[in-house]
C-alpha cells in the first residue's frame, strides 16, 4: 500500500472538488525537494486556481507555489501569501527568480469557506494581479487626478550637499567570513572604505549597509541569482561599491567611510524570523569592532584603513538603506542594550557609540525604532519595493516610548524610487544587471512615477538629494550643527544641492513638549473621529479600502488590527465643521514658541485652510492661527498620504490668556469647502536640538519552542520571553491564532529576569496525522522598553504517520454517457485533509478510452486546458492527473470520470489510472483506478 499524501489545511481548503485540473504555469527547477506533479483545484466557485498557482511536494514536504509570470526582482519587501485579506505565510523564493513556496505546514487557513482568493503581496502590493513585473495597480481603488510637483522650498542658509574641503583617498579590504547564528554558510566581511587626505585627528566615522538585493549576477547575461555562495561562473554583485557618491561628500566633509557588503545574509535570509535584522546588526558590529581595534593599534589594519585619519568610535553615523536600514536600527539598539548572546553574531563589548542613524526607504518589520538615537528616515515617492514606505514607523513609532529627546526625521523625497540610491542598482551605472524598481505599465503610465513625468526624479538627481539629506543627517547629529535642522524637522526649507528634487520633512521629538497623541486616552468631537491605522472594519479604519492610494502612517505591521495605534479623521461637508480633541490629562505646552501639526489631506489636492484653537483647563480659548495644507503628487500605486509639518505662533498674547500649563482641547476648524484631512498629532515647538543621553531600558526577545505533540494527554508549554536590561516597561503583547491570524492583544509590564510575558500555549496529543501547529506571539514597545526579536512562539510538530490509501470500485464498468466511479479510503482518518493525485497509465489488456470517449469539460478541468482535438488516447494526453481529497476526520471520498455517448459502434474500452508516490513517481503495487466503458449503440 502507498501512504496518502497530507495535503496541509490550505491545499484542502483550496480542493473542492476530485480530478481538477493542473496549472499552466510550471515552476522552473531549483534547489527544491523533489515534486509531485502539479494540479489545480477549484476556488471560489471557479474551475482552477489563479494563473501561476499549484501545489508541489508531499507529505511535510507539501508546499502551495506560484509562480509569476515575469522575473520578480529579489527586493527588500517581504512576499506573502494571502487568501483574501488573511495572510498564510511568507514563502520561500526559489532560485529562478519566480518562483515561490509556502509550506503548507505552516500555512494559516481552515476550510474552503474561509477562503476567499489567493493573492501574492509585498510591502501591500499585489505582484500576482496583471502589469509589469506583476506591479499591478491594488484592485478597486481608482487613479486620482494628474499631479504637480510642490512648490520649491526656501533655501536653507546652510547647504550640507556642497563638497567640503578634504580630497578623498578610496580602498578596500577583506577579512575572514564570520558565522552568524541560523546561517548555514559564512558571510562575508568585505567593505569599501572612503576617506579625506590630509585630515588631522581622529575623524568621525559614517558606515553603510545595502539592502536585499539579488547576491550574484552572470557576466553578459541577464541572470541574477540569489544563491550564496555564488554559483560557479557568477560573480557577487558588489552592492557595497553602490554609496560612492554619498561617501566621497562626506569624506570630502572630513568624515572616514566604510561601506560593507552584506551579500551572505541576503542569500540567506529568507528563513529568518526577523527579515535578518539581528544578522545584519551583528556584521555592523563586527565591522565596528574591527575599527575600534584598528583605531587602537593602526599597524595592524588593512592598507586602505592605514591610509585614513584614524577614526573616532566615539561619533559613529550609520546608514542603512532598505533591509539595511533595519539592520543598523538593530544595530544601534543592540548597541545600547545587547541582545542574547546566543542570537547574535558579535560577542565582544560596545567600545563605540552611535551618535545617529540614516535609513533609506527601510523596511520595519519589527516595529521597533530606537527611541533614543537621532534617526533620519528617507522615503521615495515612487519606491516600487518598499511601497508602502513603512520606514515612516521610525518617526512615530518613536513617540512616548522613551524621554523624547532625540530628533525622528522623515525626510519625503518626491518622485524618487527605491533603487536609484545605489548606482549598483542603477540601470547604465551598474556592474551588473539592474532596473527602475517602479514598474512602468506603457499601457498605463503613472502621471507621478512613470519616466519623463514632471515629478519623477532621474538616477543622477535622485541620487545627488539622497547625498544631500544623507550629509546633512551627519553634520546635525554627529558635528552637532543645530543651523542644519530646519532642513530635517519639518521647518520647510531646502538644501539647494538636491534641487530640482523637492524634498518634505516632518520630525518628532528632540525639543517638542506636550503632545496632543490620538494613540493615547483621547476623545473626539464634531466633524471627525478617532480612526484606527490597522483595523480591518472600513468605520474604524483611517483609510478605506478603496482609498486611491496608501498612506506611510498606516503601514500594516504583523496582525490584523493594532491597539491603540489611531489618528484623528476629520471629514466636512461645509466651512466652519469643528473638530475638537481632548487628551485624557492636560498637555502642557510651556516654553513652546509654536503648536506644530502632522497634517495630511488627500494627495493631489491643495489650498485646505484650518484655524487652530486651543482651550485651557479654565475654558479660555484661543484661536492661533490658520494653516494651509496640501497633498502630495499621488496615484493609486503610491503612498501620498503623508504628513505635512505646520505651525502656528504661541504669541505673548497666547501666552497672557491662557495657562499653557494645562491645555485641554485642541480645535481645528474647516475654512475650505468639504474635504478631508487626517491629523497624526500635535506638539509644542521650539528651536534647537537637546543632547541625548539614552535610558536605562529593558529589552524583550521573543524565541521559539519546537516540541512534538505526543500520543496522549494534555501538555502546557510556554513561550520563550527574555528580559534583560534595566528598569521596567510596558510592552504590548498580541497572540496570533493559528489558524486565522487574527490577533488579541494585552497591555504587560516587564522587568528584566522577570517572567511577566506568560503565554502557555496547549498542546493535545493524538495518534492522527495532522499539521504542525505554530502559536505565535509578536510584541511592540509602548513605554519605556525596547524590543529585539519581536516575533516568536511555540511550535507543536506532528509526530504521527500518514494514512496508506487503497482503492474500491464504486461503477467501474458502465456504458458509455455514464459516470466511471471509484472510493479512495484511508486506513485512518485525519486531523487534516489528505489527498492523493492519480496519474493516468496506458491500457496493455485492450482499447484505450480517447480524449473523445469523456465529458470535454472534465478533460479540460482535468489536464489545465487540453482539448479533446486532435483525438488520442488519455494516457497521451499531458498533465492529465485525477487529485482525490479526503477531508480532515472522513476516511473516504468518491472520485469521477463522466463519459459521453457516441455513434460509433465499438468495442469496451479502458482506462487506467495509478496513485503516485510522494515524490510524483509511480511504483510497483500502488493502487490502481480501473474503468470499462461498453458501446451503447
Amino acid at each position: 500500500m502507498i501512504r496518502a499524501r497530507r495535503i496541509g489545511v490550505t491545499a484542502v481548503a483550496l480542493l473542492a472538488m476530485a480530478g481538477a485540473a493542473p496549472a499552466a504555469a510550471q515552476a522552473a527547477p531549483d534547489r527544491q525537494p523533489p515534486a509531485a506533479r502539479p494540479f489545480t483545484a477549484a476556488v471560489d466557485g471557479d474551475t482552477g486556481l489563479p494563473p501561476g498557482w499549484r501545489v508541489t511536494g508531499s507529505g511535510t514536504s507539501r508546499q502551495l507555489e506560484w509562480r509569476s509570470g515575469t522575473a520578480v526582482p529579489m527586493g527588500d519587501a517581504r512576499v506573502e501569501f494571502y487568501a483574501g485579506d488573511r495572510l498564510l505565510g511568507r514563502p520561500r523564493p526559489g532560485g529562478d527568480g519566480r518562483t515561490f513556496r509556502l509550506g503548507l505546514d505552516t500555512a494559516r487557513a481552515q476550510d474552503v469557506k474561509e477562503l476567499k482568493g489567493l493573492q501574492v503581496r509585498a510591502a501591500g502590493r499585489r505582484l500576482d494581479a496583471e502589469g509589469a513585473g506583476g506591479a499591478a495597480h491594488t484592485p478597486g481603488r481608482g487613479a486620482l487626478a494628474a499631479a504637480q510637483p510642490p512648490a520649491p522650498l526656501p533655501a536653507s542658509k546652510v547647504d550640507p550637499g556642497k563638497p567640503g574641503p578634504y580630497r578623498t583617498t578610496s580602498g578596500e579590504y577583506q577579512l575572514k567570513s564570520v558565522r552568524l547564528p541560523g546561517f548555514a554558510d559564512p558571510v562575508e566581511m568585505r567593505a569599501v572604505v572612503v576617506a579625506p587626505q590630509g585630515a588631522t585627528g581622529r575623524r568621525p566615522l559614517a558606515l553603510f549597509l545595502h539592502g536585499r538585493h539579488a547576491t550574484c549576477y552572470k557576466p553578459h547575461t541577464d541572470e541574477v541569482p540569489g544563491d550564496w555562495p555564488c554559483p560557479a561562473g557568477t560573480l557577487p554583485i558588489p552592492s557595497y561599491r553602490g554609496y560612492l557618491q554619498d561617501q566621497r561628500l562626506l569624506a570630502s566633509q572630513g568624515y572616514v567611510t566604510v561601506s560593507i557588503s552584506a551579500n551572505g545574509i541576503n542569500g540567506q535570509d529568507w528563513a529568518a524570523e526577523d527579515g535578518g535584522a539581528q544578522a545584519r546588526s551583528s556584521l555592523v558590529r563586527q565591522h565596528l569592532a574591527d575599527w575600534a581595534d584598528w583605531a587602537a593599534r593602526p599597524a595592524s589594519a588593512p592598507d586602505a584603513v592605514r591610509r585614513a585619519p584614524r577614526a573616532d568610535l566615539s561619533r559613529v553615523l550609520l546608514v542603512g538603506h532598505s533591509r539595511g536600514g533595519e539592520g543598523v536600527n538593530r544595530a544601534a539598539m543592540d548597541s545600547l542594550y545587547p541582545p542574547p548572546a546566543d542570537q547574535d553574531g558579535y560577542h565582544g563589548r560596545t567600545r563605540w557609540h552611535i551618535s545617529g542613524t540614516v535609513l533609506i526607504g527601510p523596511t520595519v518589520f519589527g516595529q521597533n525604532p530606537v527611541a533614543d538615537v537621532p534617526s533620519a528616515t528617507i522615503l521615495p515617492g515612487c519606491d516600487g519595493d518598499v511601497s508602502d514606505l513603512q520606514g515612516e514607523v521610525y518617526a512615530d513609532g518613536t513617540r512616548g516610548v522613551s524621554r523624547g529627546t532625540a530628533l525622528h526625521s522623515a525626510v519625503y523625497v518626491v518622485g524618487a524610487d527605491h533603487n536609484f540610491f545605489n548606482t549598483e542598482w542603477t540601470p547604465g551605472k551598474a556592474q551588473a544587471p539592474a532596473e527602475d524598481d517602479f514598474y512602468d505599465d506603457p499601457d498605463q503610465r503613472d502621471p507621478v512615477c512613470s519616466p519623463g513625468t514632471r515629478t519623477r526624479l532621474t538616477a543622477d538627481q535622485q541620487h545627488r538629494a539622497g547625498a544631500t539629506y544623507i550629509a546633512a543627517a551627519a553634520r546635525l547629529f554627529v558635528a552637532g550643527d543645530d543651523r542644519v535642522r530646519p532642513l530635517l524637522d519639518g521647518t520647510g526649507v531646502r538644501a539647494a544641492s538636491a534641487d530640482p528634487a523637492r524634498v518634505l520633512t516632518h520630525a518628532v521629538g528632540a525639543a517638542r513638549t506636550g503632545g496632543f497623541l490620538p494613540d493615547g486616552p483621547a476623545t473626539v468631537t464634531g466633524a471627525g473621529r478617532l480612526c484606527s491605522a490597522v483595523d480591518p472594519s472600513a468605520s474604524a479604519a483611517c483609510l478605506g479600502a478603496d482609498t486611491p492610494g496608501r498612506s506611510p502612517h498606516f503601514a500594516q505591521w504583523e496582525t490584523d488590527r493594532e491597539t491603540g495605534r489611531r489618528a484623528v479623521a476629520l471629514r466636512w461637508s461645509a466651512a466652519g465643521s469643528a473638530v475638537r480633541i481632548r487628551p485624557g490629562s492636560p498637555v502642557s505646552l510651556k516654553g513652546a514658541d509654536k503648536l506644530a501639526l502632522r497634517v495630511f489631506v488627500p494627495p493631489n489636492s491643495n489650498g485646505t485652510q484650518l484655524d487652530v484653537a486651543v482651550t485651557d483647563a479654565s475654558g479660555h480659548r484661543v484661536t492661533l492661527g490658520r494653516v494651509r495644507a496640501d497633498g502630495l503628487p499621488g496615484t493609486d500605486r503610491t503612498a501620498s498620504y503623508w504628513a505635512r509639518e505646520v505651525r502656528v505662533p504661541l504669541t505673548s498674547a497666547v501666552r497672557a490668556e491662557l495657562d499653557l500649563g494645562r491645555v485641554t482641547a485642541l480645535e481645528l476648524t474647516p475654512r475650505t469647502r468639504a474635504g478631508q484631512a487626517w491629523l497624526m498629532d500635535a506638539w509644542g515647538w521650539r528651536p534647537g536640538t537637546p543632547a541625548v543621553r539614552p535610558a536605562a531600558l529593558p529589552r524583550v526577545d521573543v524565541g521559539r519552542l519546537t516540541v512534538k505533540e505526543g500520543d496522549s494527554g494534555v501538555r502546557t508549554y510556554r513561550v520563550p520571553v527574555r528580559v534583560s536590561g534595566h528598569g521596567s516597561g510596558r510592552v504590548r503583547v498580541y497572540t496570533l491564532d493559528p489558524v486565522t491570524n487574527r490577533a488579541t492583544d494585552r497591555l504587560v509590564t516587564v522587568r528584566p529576569g522577570g517572567h511577566d510575558i506568560d503565554v502557555p500555549v496547549r498542546v493535545r496529543g493524538n495518534t492522527r496525522y495532522g499539521q504542525d501547529l505554530a502559536n505565535d506571539i509578536v510584541v511592540k514597545a509602548v513605554r519605556g522598553a525596547v524590543v529585539g526579536s519581536y516575533r516568536g512562539g511555540v511550535t507543536a510538530r506532528n509526530d504521527d504517520p500518514q494514512p496508506t490509501v487503497t482503492v474500491t470500485p464504486v461503477a467501474d464498468r458502465v456504458a458509455e454517457g455514464a459516470t466511471l466511479k471509484w472510493r479512495v479510503n484511508l486506513s485512518a482518518p485525519a486531523d487534516s485533509d489528505i489527498g492523493a493525485v492519480f496519474v493516468v497509465r496506458p491500457v496493455t489488456d485492450g482499447p484505450e478510452l480517447s480524449t473523445k470517449d469523456v465529458d470535454p469539460q472534465w478533460l479540460q478541468d482535468t489536464s489545465g486546458g487540453e482539448s479533446p482535438d486532435p483525438e488520442r488516447a488519455l494516457s497521451a494526453v499531458q498533465n492529465l492527473y485525477l487529485w482525490v481529497p479526503v477531508p480532515a476526520g472522513e476516511v473516504s471520498t468518491e472520485v469521477s470520470l463522466p463519459t459521453v455517448r457516441d455513434q460509433v459502434k465499438e468495442q469496451p474500452e479502458k482506462v487506467r489510472f495509478q496513485l503516485t508516490d510522494d515524490d510524483g513517481e509511480v511504483h510497483e503495487g500502488a493502487p490502481v483506478l480501473t474503468g470499462t466503458v461498453l458501446d451503447a449503440s
